[in-house]
């Protein structure tokens, strides 16, 4: 062990074992503090004026102004943040913290972790593979569809965060988001090169598969020239919703069976910029998938046929066309990551467990049909399955359609924002925000709705009160007021599968 004592720029003392490197990545060689709570990451090249006002800004007005804020902790762990800045002999370096241990692989890979992953970073590119998912992976660090799903909604949440404050990654990618899917947990990395547009351009263009189109066509022209793309907020919306496609379809959203070009450099330019085409275009089939090109590894997910993005349900079907379809070629039109999230969130509110123990997936998405079956392995639900429209009050007694329904399923949760529309699962909530309200169980053949908190949840039908602690049986066609304040809700409750 050799322990360096450096002091940051803003006089922090800190001690790293220069002796015990953590990594090396493009721009930094990283090592260990000596009691491995924080990293430093030395610049093989040193940033020039612009790039040191940069960080300085990173480090200090910029962190503030998210971590500093009511409620701030939330994002320690969807960010890996720099915190302070070191020079020693004429060298730069960034401190961060170091990434959680549910971002290093506990278990590695298959057959006595053939592929030497046991203890390295969870890489995104690892989980959005189908092949690397069934093939490679073991089990236990898979996860499921929900998890996936989790773990996304905290993706989106976190870019839309970083939006909001005016502040663009510019290099989206699997590379630069850990992912923990068996637990649902994911963190954004590579802080040190955020883009502010009009004042520190970026230094990297992106990574290949998730660079926006109109940046990919413009590669080829000088800096300087007003044609030329560079990567901003909207250049993250497209690295995001591919990230979102990928993770939860195991495939590329852009990458089927066209040519563009007899050349593979052309062919590629053209087919991740000017030419780019959704592989499940309505329209337009010419760039569908090929599943007999592909390894058995990577069926069913390359048939777009057996596997279709419809299976995500409708918010992310809208998303994934307004991404792929509208906003592939007009940035403006893309949705944006707090589109992206909430049309998470309420797909959520549609997974159903798939009954068959031996499903890879473990959930799938209500398809809205009578007889619901999941879409992986073909298992059919069995019984009557309850579907419960959401509306909310708008005043005077009148209650409107929210476009929302929730699932139900033995050990369900009923959370504040299924009770009222002007609660939504974000950063924001509170303690008691996040805690259940109630709960829904399957027991002697009927569904039932244990209230746990509701004050006034009442059978609008028949005006009976659900005290705290009582339960109510779900039928058919029934309406139970969950709230009686602005933006409270109403259930009508529909019977599926009956």
């Amino acid at each position: 062990m050799s322990i360096v004592r450096l002091k940051a720029t803003d006089g922090t003392s800190f001690e790293f074992d220069d002796a015990n490197q953590a990594g090396s990545g493009g721009m930094k060689d990283v090592y260990f503090s000596k009691d491995k709570k924080q990293v430093i990451g030395w610049y093989r090249k040193k940033p020039d004026a612009n790039s040191m006002e940069r960080l300085r800004n990173i480090v200090g007005r910029y962190r503030e102004n998210i971590f500093n804020q009511e409620g701030g902790a939330y994002w320690e762990s969807l960010f890996c943040w720099p915190t302070h800045i070191v020079e020693d002999a004429g060298h730069v370096g960034v401190v961060m913290p170091t990434y959680r241990q549910h971002f290093f692989f506990e278990h590695g890979s298959k057959n006595g972790d053939f592929l030497s992953i046991k203890g390295k970073e969870k890489e995104g590119k690892w989980f959005a593979s189908a092949n690397h998912q069934q093939k490679h992976l073991d089990p236990r660090e898979r996860g499921n569809w929900l998890s996936y799903f989790t773990t996304c909604i905290k993706i989106a949440r976190s870019v839309g965060r970083l939006h909001m404050a005016g502040l663009a990654h510019s290099d989206l990618s699997y590379k630069n988001v850990l992912v923990d899917p068996a637990g649902g947990n994911a963190c954004i990395i590579d802080i040190d090169t955020l883009v502010v547009p009009g004042r520190y351009p970026p230094d990297v263009v992106g990574t290949p598969d998730f660079i926006a189109p109109e940046v990919v066509s413009s590669l080829s022209l000088p800096v300087g020239d007003p044609k030329k793309m560079l990567p901003r907020i909207e250049t993250d919306r497209h690295a995001l919703a591919v990230l979102v496609y990928m993770y939860l379809l195991y495939r590329h959203p852009l990458r089927g069976r066209k040519v563009h070009h007899s050349d593979p450099q052309k062919d590629e330019e053209l087919g991740m910029g000017k030419q780019a085409l959704f592989i499940e275009h309505p329209s337009d089939d010419t760039n569908r998938s090929d599943p007999t090109s592909v390894k058995p590894g990577f069926l069913p997910f390359a048939d777009t046929a057996k596997i279709p993005y419809a299976i995500c349900g409708p918010y992310l079907r809208d998303i994934f066309d307004r991404a792929f379809i509208t906003g592939l070629h007009a940035p403006d039109q893309r949705p944006t990551a707090h589109d992206i999230e909430t049309a998470l969130v309420k797909t959520v509110d549609l997974i159903q467990p798939c009954a068959n123990p031996s499903c890879d997936q473990k959930w799938y998405v209500f398809d809205n049909s009578t007889k619901p079956k999941c879409p992986f392995c073909g298992t059919p639900f069995v019984g009557p399955l309850p579907v419960l429209n959401l509306y909310s009050s708008r005043g005077g007694g009148k209650f409107l359609p929210d476009n929302h329904r929730l699932m139900v399923y033995s050990n369900q949760y009923l959370y504040p924002w299924h009770v009222s529309r002007l609660i939504f699962p974000s950063a924001k909530l509170t303690d008691a925000q996040r805690k259940p309200v109630g709960y829904f169980v399957f027991h002697g053949g009927k569904w039932l709705l244990v209230n746990q908190s509701l004050p006034a949840l009442k059978d609008a039908d028949t005006g009976e009160l659900i005290e705290p602690g009582k339960r109510i049986e779900l039928k058919n066609d029934q309406k139970l007021l969950l709230s009686p304040e602005d933006g409270g809700r109403l259930v009508h409750v529909q019977m599926a599968n009956v």
